[in-house]
């Protein structure tokens, strides 16, 4: 059987991309930056264009993406302790409630 034939039948099926990378897409912020730039001409800001929270918060940089991943997380963590401690506060006034 020739794979060959196959394989080349095949990408000519699939669907064609309007944006040629230059580099391996490693996450979906990579892809997100090469669209912006290619087909919308979005160029990322220098570092000195950066200023206030947009220098630490941003999707330019990979500091700044993980900034906000981490701020995602604290908020998540900071509700969960938040509930966490209304449920125990509210068992702890239940319980004293039912005793008296």
């Amino acid at each position: 059987m020739n794979f060959s034939v196959l394989s080349s039948s095949k990408q000519s099926n699939m669907p064609v991309s309007p944006v040629k990378t230059r580099i391996p897409l490693t996450s979906f912020g990579h892809l997100i930056t090469e669209v912006k730039k290619q087909l919308f001409g979005i160029e990322a800001p220098a570092s000195t264009e950066l200023t206030g929270l947009r220098k630490y918060f941003n999707s330019y940089t990979l500091q700044g993406r993980r900034n906000y991943v981490l701020a995602t997380y604290g908020v998540f963590a900071l509700t969960a302790v938040a509930y966490w401690m209304h449920r125990q506060h509210k068992k702890e006034n239940h319980a004293s409630s039912s005793t008296a």
